[in-house]
């Protein structure tokens, strides 16, 4: 009896994949086809599989955002389509970063907060917010809006001013950054740490310099190496050189990562293109539990069909937005 060997190539997108050898007694063809048929369907399987794992990620992960909502305060509040969209905005996110909170009373935040709660009625909404925070008469608030039905505030500080090391200045922030620590139950890393900042124009790479230290005193103060700082750093354009980018240690450090690349654009205005708002990331844990391909800005005047005109009055930032990946019973749980 002769065995014939039929060598089948499976090839997607012009990359061969592997190699199969099928014996048979008479006509190669017949078994060689067969074979061939059971491993495309076998490959098929497994490409819906991982797919359907990838949509599931996205579907079931968790969204963190930073947004400069430009100047946010009563004026903003009363515009009900500026408030309309910023709802929209912020809505897509578990837990958002707000910048530039101008809100003395408190009344314009309490307005939103309570407008994501009747907007979004599947979630409920809580915030947290730092101290007035600048200097002399102008002051901003850092405000994370989150989901607490999937976030907890486990810490919260307040980083205070300090002197810098080897000089005399005692105040490098113009807004010292406010750092929360939430616990996440349903993603893959179970305590997120995020320190917001927003940089002053002027000082934008000694401030972003002088994160290094902050994240320093988080990791003693917390125990933890995992943590990321977003907001709008003003690491772009004239605001930065790339001699002085080199030499602000979390660019140096290669074990920051910086998810919102300088190529980006989270600008409104057509004729700006400029990654002033970042988001970075250290620590091995929080690395791996984030989706790939999901840090970018979020492009609002495209996808609610606005105008420039229209899109500036909520604001001249795009958010930026990361996903972490959720954990696997609660994949299972809502899936079924």
């Amino acid at each position: 009896m002769q065995l014939y060997y039929h060598r089948a190539l499976t090839q997607h997108n012009h990359d061969t994949h592997f190699d199969l050898y099928v014996p048979h007694q008479h006509s190669p063809h017949g078994y060689w086809l067969e074979a061939a048929r059971c491993s495309h369907k076998m490959r098929t399987a497994g490409l819906l599989f991982i797919t359907g794992m990838c949509v599931l990620d996205l579907a079931f992960s968790l969204k963190i955002c930073a947004f400069n909502v430009q100047s946010f305060g009563e004026a903003k509040a009363n515009n009900k389509k500026v408030m309309g969209v910023l709802m929209k905005i912020i809505s897509r996110c578990d837990v958002c970063l707000i910048q530039e909170v101008r809100d003395s009373k408190g009344r314009a935040l309490q307005a939103l907060v309570k407008g994501l709660n009747r907007f979004d009625q599947s979630n409920s909404y809580s915030y947290v917010e730092s101290e007035r925070l600048g200097r002399k008469s102008y002051k901003e608030q850092y405000v994370y809006i989150y989901r607490n039905n999937m976030l907890q505030v486990k810490e919260q500080y307040q980083y205070s001013k300090q002197v810098q090391e080897g000089t005399n200045d005692t105040d490098v922030f113009s807004r010292e950054p406010f750092i929360v620590r939430f616990h996440s139950p349903n993603t893959l890393m179970k305590d997120v740490v995020l320190i917001g900042q927003h940089t002053s124009p002027k000082t934008a790479m000694k401030e972003m310099d002088q994160l290094y230290v902050v994240f320093k005193e988080i990791y003693w103060k917390w125990k933890t190496e995992n943590a990321m700082i977003l907001g709008d750093l003003n690491a772009a354009c004239s605001y930065v050189t790339i001699k002085g980018l080199r030499a602000v240690r979390l660019r140096s450090d290669p074990k920051f990562h910086w998810l919102i690349g300088d190529e980006q654009d989270t600008t409104v205005r057509e004729k700006t293109h400029c990654a002033y708002d970042r988001i970075i990331v250290h620590g091995r844990e929080i690395i791996s539990t984030i989706i790939p391909g999901s840090a970018r800005p979020f492009n609002f005047k495209e996808t609610f069909h606005l105008s420039e005109e229209e899109a500036l009055k909520v604001s001249d930032h795009f958010p930026v937005e990361v996903d972490l990946k959720p954990n696997h019973r609660y994949l299972l749980r809502n899936e079924l």
